[in-house]
């Protein structure tokens, strides 16, 4: 078998950041057996850690999610190693691009039509609310008028968002009318949808989805604040759910939706709204493994690294689910940057004295410089990662953290 891997993200080998240490290509697929051909930008060079003589070959260019950049390097790949029978790319801003590498050059896999299911948020909600499941009220902005008339429809506050967005970039909460007539002239309203605004706690379910569309692994988590909190420059995390009636009723309601979308041999990280009166409504999905400090979380406490059972089962593996003799859980935390970027550290307090469940943090050092950018992987004032402890536990941690944490930056 060839297969492609479209890597955009470093390995760090500082022994402080642990962002991108289960993307383990080398491990993951026989280079020697199979022939692994990779395309990279300049970070994503230094995540190949396989040894040169064994990739079959590795094109560079300067950004992996142009499409010309990365339909020519796919080009170069095949015109000297020959057909390319996976091509795989695990982040979520290549997911399109690589679609339409596949269907431009008759590779298998999902084109742009499957791709849309799981990356326009407007399609996968149309898919799920004919099958009748649960979905906010929502609509296409194809006009300033037609978008305001569904505004009136639904009241405010609501949400304005991407239809192709990931972690709540450009995703806007409007509160009245005149607001929302002034983002609509700001933006391109092909590429919008608006969604009524949900009063529920936000969950995400994390796990895989096997080559039948059952799903042999998800674990719930409840989220602490929301990603667009974080986008406002807020704290964000979340706690794994422990056993319960609502847990077994957030798990059957994740499989029908995996099952309604026909996601397929891919990982998974859905949201949904769990109302006030406990109704479970759809928020959105990504065929990809969670952000953050998610897959680090539940590769600790689980003993499953969703990349190395997405991958494997892509080269036609299994992996074997390790056995779980207890409900664990866990959770994660960061604090963002300051508001105020870029800016000079001056102290970032490390709380591993105060909190014995606390396994890892990642503080920036003294004089160093945040810049703006980056997701939630980047450096930011504190990430935190909480094992050991019950669900009650681990928020409590998490909400002491925020609390006494102690920070300072001066601004530059």
């Amino acid at each position: 078998m060839h297969i492609v891997i479209v890597n955009r993200w470093p390995r760090f080998r500082d022994e402080r950041r642990w962002d991108n240490e289960l993307t383990r290509y080398e491990d993951f697929f026989d280079h020697q057996r199979h022939r692994i051909s990779y395309v990279v930008d300049g970070p994503g060079a230094e995540g190949v850690l396989a040894p040169a003589q064994h990739i079959a070959h590795q094109v560079q260019v300067g950004d992996v999610n142009q499409y010309e950049q990365l339909l020519g390097a796919v080009q170069k790949v095949i015109a000297r190693v020959g057909p390319v029978d996976q091509l795989i790319a695990l982040s979520e801003f290549t997911l399109e691009i690589a679609a339409r590498v596949r269907q431009a050059l008759n590779i298998p896999g999902d084109g742009p039509d499957e791709v849309a299911v799981y990356r326009d948020k407007a399609r996968m909600k149309e898919i799920l609310q004919a099958q009748g499941l649960p979905v906010p009220a929502f609509a296409r902005c194809q006009s300033v008028e037609q978008a305001l008339a569904f505004a009136r429809q639904i009241g405010f506050p609501l949400i304005v968002k991407p239809l192709d967005g990931a972690a709540s970039m450009g995703v806007e909460k409007v509160e009245n009318e005149a607001d929302l007539r002034v983002l609509l002239n700001t933006i391109d309203l092909s590429r919008y949808e608006l969604e009524a605004f949900m009063h529920g706690q936000t969950y995400h379910i994390d796990g895989f989805a096997d080559v039948d569309g059952s799903v042999p692994f998800q674990v719930v988590s409840r989220y602490i604040n929301s990603c667009l909190d974080f986008a406002k420059a807020q704290p964000l995390g979340s706690v794994i759910v422990q056993a319960s009636p609502l847990r077994t009723r957030i798990e059957a309601f994740s499989q029908q939706i995996l099952r309604a979308l026909n996601l397929r041999c891919t990982a998974f990280h859905l949201e949904i709204f769990v109302e006030p009166d406990e109704s479970l409504v759809f928020l959105e999905i990504g065929a990809r493994v969670g952000g953050s400090e998610v897959p680090h979380l539940i590769n600790k406490v689980f003993g499953v690294n969703l990349y190395e059972h997405w991958l494997r089962r892509l080269a036609g593996e299994q992996v074997p689910l390790p056995a779980l003799d207890a409900d664990p859980s866990g959770g994660w935390l960061v604090i963002p940057k300051p508001a105020q970027l870029p800016c000079r550290v001056v102290q970032a307090q490390s709380l591993r004295a105060d909190l014995p469940n606390l396994w890892r943090e990642l503080l920036p050092e003294p004089g160093q410089i945040l810049e703006a950018g980056g997701s939630y992987d980047a450096l930011h004032s504190g990430r935190f990662i909480f094992v050991g402890g019950s669900e009650d536990a681990t928020e409590r941690d998490i909400h002491q953290t925020t609390q006494t944490f102690q920070f300072q930056a001066e601004p530059l």
